[in-house]
């Protein structure tokens, strides 16, 4: 499982720049670049709500990725070392994005 570090404070699944949950999915049917990505398991923190999970933020996840283009993302698995959601301030799951993204133009 990659070491994920998230930057999306405004995620209720964030706790100290981690997710909290075991597996999340990352979205980018079509993506060429990062941007294109976005993480499909963030949910709007509304105050100071954490998700209901229980247990302290892993420095790794299980990552689910659909971006089928991405050179880490194998069988819908992504299998890089180390990745970083992004998005700081982000309100919808469109204003995220996996930043370790890397296009594979051989595909």
């Amino acid at each position: 499982m990659p070491e994920l570090k998230c930057t999306v404070q405004s995620c209720k699944h964030n706790k100290n720049f981690y997710c909290n949950l075991d597996q999340i999915m990352v979205g980018g049917d079509h993506a060429k670049k990062a941007h294109e990505t976005c993480c499909d398991s963030f949910e709007e923190r509304k105050g100071n709500a954490y998700s209901n999970v229980t247990g302290e933020a892993s420095p790794v996840s299980q990552v689910q990725c659909k971006a089928v283009e991405c050179d880490y993302n194998h069988n819908c698995v992504c299998h890089a070392g180390k990745i970083s959601v992004e998005g700081s301030d982000a309100c919808r799951n469109e204003q995220t994005e996996c930043a370790t993204f890397v296009c594979n133009q051989k595909k």
